[in-house]
Protein backbone atom coordinates (compact mmCIF):
# COMPACT_ATOMS: atom_id res chain seq x y z
CA UNK A 1 0.00 0.00 0.00
CA UNK A 2 2.55 2.35 0.84
CA UNK A 3 4.81 1.60 -2.22
CA UNK A 4 1.30 2.59 -4.24
CA UNK A 5 0.54 5.54 -2.09
CA UNK A 6 4.38 6.85 -3.73
CA UNK A 7 4.20 5.93 -6.84
CA UNK A 8 0.92 8.21 -7.23
CA UNK A 9 2.48 10.57 -5.05
CA UNK A 10 5.30 10.89 -7.91
CA UNK A 11 2.83 10.71 -10.78
CA UNK A 12 0.88 13.74 -9.72
CA UNK A 13 4.43 15.38 -9.28
CA UNK A 14 5.47 14.45 -12.74
CA UNK A 15 1.60 15.67 -14.11
CA UNK A 16 1.77 18.92 -12.34
CA UNK A 17 5.29 20.04 -13.61
CA UNK A 18 4.45 19.14 -16.98
CA UNK A 19 1.35 21.52 -16.73
CA UNK A 20 2.86 24.50 -15.17
CA UNK A 21 6.24 24.32 -16.96
CA UNK A 22 5.08 26.03 -19.65
CA UNK A 23 3.53 29.32 -18.11
CA UNK A 24 5.42 31.95 -18.64
CA UNK A 25 2.88 34.05 -16.08
CA UNK A 26 4.50 32.53 -13.31
CA UNK A 27 7.38 34.50 -11.56
CA UNK A 28 8.08 32.01 -8.53
CA UNK A 29 6.71 28.71 -7.43
CA UNK A 30 7.77 26.22 -4.47
CA UNK A 31 6.02 23.47 -2.38
CA UNK A 32 7.84 21.79 0.74
CA UNK A 33 7.32 18.73 2.52
CA UNK A 34 5.91 18.37 5.56
CA UNK A 35 7.27 16.00 7.50
CA UNK A 36 5.28 12.66 7.94
CA UNK A 37 2.12 14.65 6.91
CA UNK A 38 2.44 15.97 10.64
CA UNK A 39 2.20 19.97 10.38
CA UNK A 40 3.22 20.96 13.87
CA UNK A 41 1.97 24.36 15.25
CA UNK A 42 5.97 25.46 15.39
CA UNK A 43 6.97 24.46 11.70
CA UNK A 44 7.25 27.69 9.79
CA UNK A 45 8.06 27.02 6.31
CA UNK A 46 9.83 30.15 4.06
CA UNK A 47 9.19 30.62 0.58
CA UNK A 48 11.93 33.51 -0.49
CA UNK A 49 10.94 35.78 -4.10
CA UNK A 50 13.14 37.44 -6.19
CA UNK A 51 11.05 40.40 -7.45
CA UNK A 52 12.77 42.48 -10.21
CA UNK A 53 9.44 44.25 -11.59
CA UNK A 54 7.68 47.10 -9.62
CA UNK A 55 5.00 47.58 -12.26
CA UNK A 56 3.34 44.32 -13.46
CA UNK A 57 0.45 43.18 -11.31
CA UNK A 58 0.58 39.61 -9.71
CA UNK A 59 -1.91 37.45 -7.84
CA UNK A 60 0.05 35.28 -5.27
CA UNK A 61 -1.75 31.82 -4.14
CA UNK A 62 -0.83 29.08 -1.16
CA UNK A 63 -0.56 25.85 -2.99
CA UNK A 64 -1.17 22.79 -0.25
CA UNK A 65 -1.94 19.02 -0.41
CA UNK A 66 -4.07 16.96 2.17
CA UNK A 67 -5.23 13.08 2.06
CA UNK A 68 -8.77 12.46 2.26
CA UNK A 69 -8.11 11.56 6.32
CA UNK A 70 -7.09 15.47 6.58
CA UNK A 71 -9.86 15.82 9.81
CA UNK A 72 -11.32 19.51 9.22
CA UNK A 73 -12.75 21.28 5.97
CA UNK A 74 -10.61 24.17 6.47
CA UNK A 75 -7.33 25.16 7.52
CA UNK A 76 -6.16 28.71 8.71
CA UNK A 77 -2.81 30.03 8.56
CA UNK A 78 -0.78 32.92 9.26
CA UNK A 79 1.03 34.75 6.70
CA UNK A 80 4.02 37.15 7.25
CA UNK A 81 5.58 38.93 4.21
CA UNK A 82 9.07 40.62 5.18
CA UNK A 83 10.05 43.14 2.09
CA UNK A 84 12.77 43.88 0.96
CA UNK A 85 13.35 47.20 3.25
CA UNK A 86 11.92 45.13 6.16
CA UNK A 87 8.41 46.48 6.52
CA UNK A 88 6.48 43.14 7.42
CA UNK A 89 2.36 42.73 7.20
CA UNK A 90 0.61 39.39 9.08
CA UNK A 91 -2.14 37.95 7.92
CA UNK A 92 -4.60 35.00 8.94
CA UNK A 93 -6.49 33.56 6.11
CA UNK A 94 -9.27 30.53 6.23
CA UNK A 95 -8.90 28.11 3.39
CA UNK A 96 -12.35 26.54 2.59
CA UNK A 97 -11.23 22.76 1.91
CA UNK A 98 -14.89 20.91 1.87
CA UNK A 99 -18.59 21.85 2.01
CA UNK A 100 -20.21 20.71 5.14
CA UNK A 101 -20.63 17.29 3.94
CA UNK A 102 -17.42 16.87 3.63
CA UNK A 103 -17.40 16.95 -0.20
CA UNK A 104 -13.53 18.31 -1.01
CA UNK A 105 -13.37 21.37 -2.94
CA UNK A 106 -10.07 20.43 -4.27
CA UNK A 107 -8.82 18.40 -7.59
CA UNK A 108 -8.62 15.00 -6.24
CA UNK A 109 -7.32 11.67 -7.21
CA UNK A 110 -7.15 8.38 -4.99
CA UNK A 111 -6.65 10.19 -1.26
CA UNK A 112 -4.66 13.26 -2.32
CA UNK A 113 -6.57 16.44 -2.59
CA UNK A 114 -4.59 19.71 -4.39
CA UNK A 115 -5.69 23.25 -3.68
CA UNK A 116 -4.18 26.44 -4.97
CA UNK A 117 -6.12 29.22 -3.25
CA UNK A 118 -5.69 33.01 -3.51
CA UNK A 119 -4.24 34.68 -1.23
CA UNK A 120 -3.25 38.32 -2.43
CA UNK A 121 -4.79 39.38 -6.43
CA UNK A 122 -3.62 42.58 -8.16
CA UNK A 123 -0.50 42.88 -5.97
CA UNK A 124 2.11 45.39 -6.90
CA UNK A 125 5.45 44.83 -5.27
CA UNK A 126 6.48 48.30 -4.01
CA UNK A 127 9.84 47.60 -4.06
CA UNK A 128 12.68 45.42 -6.32
CA UNK A 129 14.31 42.47 -4.32
CA UNK A 130 13.38 39.14 -1.57
CA UNK A 131 10.06 39.31 -0.13
CA UNK A 132 9.76 36.24 2.56
CA UNK A 133 7.05 34.96 3.05
CA UNK A 134 6.41 32.56 6.48
CA UNK A 135 3.62 29.64 6.23
CA UNK A 136 2.70 28.66 9.78
CA UNK A 137 -0.77 26.23 10.57
CA UNK A 138 -2.46 28.49 12.75
CA UNK A 139 -5.26 25.46 13.54
CA UNK A 140 -5.92 25.02 17.06
CA UNK A 141 -4.09 21.79 16.80
CA UNK A 142 -0.57 20.98 18.03
CA UNK A 143 -0.02 18.34 15.53
CA UNK A 144 -2.12 18.62 12.22
CA UNK A 145 -2.25 15.29 10.42
CA UNK A 146 -2.72 14.42 6.81
CA UNK A 147 -1.52 17.75 5.13
CA UNK A 148 1.63 16.79 2.57
CA UNK A 149 2.85 19.76 1.72
CA UNK A 150 2.56 23.83 1.29
CA UNK A 151 3.59 26.16 -1.41
CA UNK A 152 3.73 29.47 -2.64
CA UNK A 153 2.63 30.36 -6.78
CA UNK A 154 3.36 34.08 -7.82
CA UNK A 155 2.30 34.85 -11.18
CA UNK A 156 2.09 37.83 -13.82
CA UNK A 157 -1.72 38.50 -13.76
CA UNK A 158 -3.08 37.73 -17.21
Amino acid sequence: MKIKYHFIIFILTILAFSITSCDSNRIYENNQDIANHLWNKDSIFIFNVEITDTITPCNIYINNRITSQYPNNNLYLFITTYFPDKEKIRDTIECILADKTGKWYGKGFGDVWSYQIPYKKNVIFPHKGTYSFEIEQAMRTVNLPNVLDIGLWVEKVK
